[in-house]
């Protein structure tokens, strides 16, 4: 005769397993054109909570593709939603930022673009923190940001952050993917990497606007 913890363990209806990691497992199971789709979602108002990073890291973790495959899947994922939310954006204006993020949030959104522009464009693109990116896509859309600048910053920022995670994933394997699921255990050795990233990006956007200013010498020689 069976226990009765054993009986009662057979007569209990199964737990339902959550809707979302069982979505994930599924993405996961599609590799490389499932982190594709997870990455299109991403850059949409539709929250993924840093999905295509973990899923990034678990895929390059296994070493089943290359690791730059990983990231330029999820590069070009990134880009293709950025661009449906800049379009939706530009067509709908500023009602749309208002029903997708609320019309408390819209002049935030629009003015710290208004104020940043490119740089705020490119370190929120870049750096793998949560951060409402697909707010400043639609207020870039809304604003007229130029559409060819606009897929050249999310393309080269988002192509180096996922080329980067992958890297370090494909490397360091299981480590790296337990830091992005728990990243409150890895703050330091996390924030140590979002702050050098976030320095090089600034220094970047510094040196592009000052060869951007006219040079007195030149405009003298033109004069």
């Amino acid at each position: 005769m069976l226990p009765f913890h054993k009986i009662i363990a057979l007569a209990a209806p199964p737990r339902p397993r959550p809707q979302s990691s069982s979505f994930m497992r599924y993405l996961r199971h599609l590799g490389g054109f499932g982190l594709f789709f997870l990455a299109i979602l991403d850059s949409t108002p539709i929250p993924t909570l840093g999905g295509p990073d973990i899923l990034l890291a678990i895929l390059a973790a296994r070493h089943i593709e290359p690791w730059y495959y990983y990231g330029l899947m999820a590069a070009a994922g990134s880009v293709i939603g950025a661009y449906l939310t800049f379009h939706a954006a530009r067509v709908g204006g500023a009602e749309y930022l208002q029903k997708k993020f609320g019309r408390a949030r819209v002049n935030k959104f629009l003015a710290l673009f208004d104020r940043w522009g490119t740089s705020g464009l490119t370190i929120s693109a870049a750096v793998p923190f949560p951060f409402p990116t697909s707010a400043f896509f639609a207020a870039a859309g809304v604003l007229d940001y130029p559409v060819r600048r606009f897929l050249a910053v999310v393309a080269v920022a988002r192509a180096a952050r996922y080329l980067l995670i992958a890297l370090i994933a494909f490397h360091y394997g299981r480590h790296f993917v337990r830091a992005l699921r728990n990243p409150s255990q890895y703050y330091g050795w996390l924030a140590a990497i979002g702050i050098a990233v976030l320095m090089l990006i600034v220094a970047a956007a510094m040196v592009q606007k000052k060869l951007s200013e006219p040079s007195p010498a030149v405009d003298q020689a033109i004069g």
